[in-house]
């Protein structure tokens, strides 16, 4: 090969695809969030809303960050001036090396800081207000007693194990009834040793089985996700009398 041949040509070709390419990714990016923003946005019912954000958000953003993180890689290596095998063995391991320690950071924001947020906003969704199709009107909340007229009795049992939550939605005036279901255990609580939202249910066994007359007790084992906390909390559950159908 020529000593003098001008590498410096090749080097802008490189410089300038490698810049193109990581504004191609980040791109990408805004056009993932964006078009997430507005499939959440074209969602009606706030409980269809709440199960579209507990179910799509964090993924979402998990792989948007994928993305710009690899555009970020791209931008990183478009100032090539000098280029040999050593260079390249550096620049590839520094830029791997960098790319993972930035994917680090933001999967620890999205999986132990973010929940607080989306907590928050899917709570807001869930207590909303819902809105009769019969009258207009906003419908009334229903406590766990009063709802308990409008749950058959494989519902109550569902809820009586913590697997699954019933909100009970009631139009006063006209007794229109709406049930929502919510899953009982998997979101995370706030962790009482590392105060991060990572304490999740990871067992429950029941060790005292209710009856008819008698309340029972079931124990929920917690784990941090995080840093490792064990805890144990009794819960009482309800007596198991058979509910007779209401009519609304």
């Amino acid at each position: 090969m020529d000593p003098l041949y001008d590498h410096s040509a090749h080097y802008d070709q490189w410089n300038q695809a490698a810049m193109q390419i990581a504004y191609a990714f980040w791109a990408a990016t805004a056009l993932l969030i964006l078009g997430y923003l507005v499939r959440l946005a074209a969602v009606g019912e706030a409980k269809d809303k709440y199960d579209f954000i507990n179910r799509h958000e964090i993924r979402i953003l998990w792989i948007a960050v994928i993305i710009a993180v690899i555009g970020g890689c791209f931008l990183a290596n478009s100032n090539v001036e000098e280029l040999n095998a050593l260079w390249i063995v550096v620049r590839v391991f520094t830029t791997v090396s960098m790319g993972l320690i930035v994917a680090l950071i933001f999967q620890n924001l999205l999986k132990f800081y973010y929940p607080f947020y989306i907590e928050k906003r899917l709570r807001a969704l869930r207590y909303k207000p819902r809105v009769s199709p019969k009258t207009g009107k906003a419908m009334k909340l229903l406590s766990e007693e009063e709802e308990d007229a409008y749950l058959d009795e494989g519902m109550i049992a569902e809820e009586n194990v913590f697997s699954v939550d019933y909100d009970v939605w009631k139009d006063e005036e006209t007794g229109f009834i709406k049930i929502e279901r919510y899953s009982g255990h998997l979101h995370a609580l706030q962790c009482p040793e590392c105060n991060y939202q990572t304490f999740k249910v990871v067992k429950e066994e029941i060790i005292k089985v209710p009856t008819a007359m008698e309340e029972g007790e079931l124990l929920k084992h917690f784990q941090c996700g995080y840093c490792g906390y064990k805890g144990k909390k009794t819960v009482h559950l309800k007596a198991a009398t058979k509910l007779e159908s209401a009519t609304a």
